[in-house]
């Protein structure tokens, strides 16, 4: 039941090329910066990253997506990424954008075992017609584009078909957690965490805090250990280094 890794190196040490990741976080809010940061060193490569966004130039996902390891992104916002943009532009990277709540619920179903569900979100549009450019040839023509989704009216409302997402692997980022691997997400910081944990068959989560067995109350818990199965508590440091993309402050 002891869940806890030794350290983050270790925990994604067997992570293989061509991986599938489920990776929490919004911009950089609630971001598993240290495991992204021990997969970029372990030198994983031809990823297929699950993620609201690609983090940022340098930080978060941004580090793995810089050095050419990331072939496919699932996600909401390419952001402020300026590399996630030209390299989906020149054809290096194929991107499926989805709308932001039928992510998390295609994220959701996947971890709840549901393979697929109806929705409204994306009716009339090429969401749901396809055509969405997956991927842009060299030339800056679409080489590869979404196909046209089914459709199902429900009580004289259209939706369109989408399938649940599980991942290989989920990397997320926990405020708390214990050696069991119940966890603990702080305000924003939980964002796409509990989904993208939840998905992922193999899940390995970076804790601020690490508490013993019993020092959480079942009533605290966002996240039941069982679907966790692997801990690497953060050093203070490691906890403290939280980025803000854009900073706003009074004059």
């Amino acid at each position: 039941m002891d869940k806890v890794s030794p350290s983050a190196a270790q925990a994604v040490a067997d992570i293989p090329d061509g991986a599938s990741l489920a990776v929490g976080g919004f911009g950089l809010s609630g971001i598993p910066d240290v495991l992204v940061q021990a997969l970029h060193a372990q030198g994983a490569t031809g990823l297929e990253v699950v993620s609201n966004n690609c983090g940022v130039d340098g930080r978060g996902l941004g580090v793995l997506l810089s050095a050419g390891r990331i072939a496919r992104v699932t996600g909401s916002y390419v952001g402020e990424n300026k590399e996630f943009a030209r390299q989906y532009l020149s054809g290096e990277l194929e991107v499926e954008l989805v709308p932001q709540g039928t992510l998390a619920e295609r994220l959701r179903a996947g971890g709840a075992g549901v393979p697929a569900f109806y929705t409204p979100a994306g009716v009339g549009t090429q969401v749901a017609r396809g055509g969405l450019p997956w991927r842009y040839a060299p030339d800056g023509s679409v080489a590869y584009a979404s196909p046209a989704k089914e459709t199902r009216t429900f009580h004289g409302r259209t939706h369109v078909l989408e399938f649940g997402i599980t991942t290989d692997y989920a990397l997320v980022r926990a405020w708390r957690g214990d050696r069991h691997g119940n966890l603990v997400f702080r305000k924003s910081a939980a964002n796409f965490n509990p989904l993208a944990a939840t998905a992922g068959r193999v899940t390995i989560a970076e804790v601020e805090e690490l508490v013993e067995p019993g020092g959480l109350h079942p009533d605290e818990v966002h996240l039941p250990g069982i679907f966790v199965q692997r801990v690497v508590p953060l050093t203070s440091a490691q906890a403290a280094d939280k980025h803000i993309e854009k900073r706003t402050v009074r004059a």
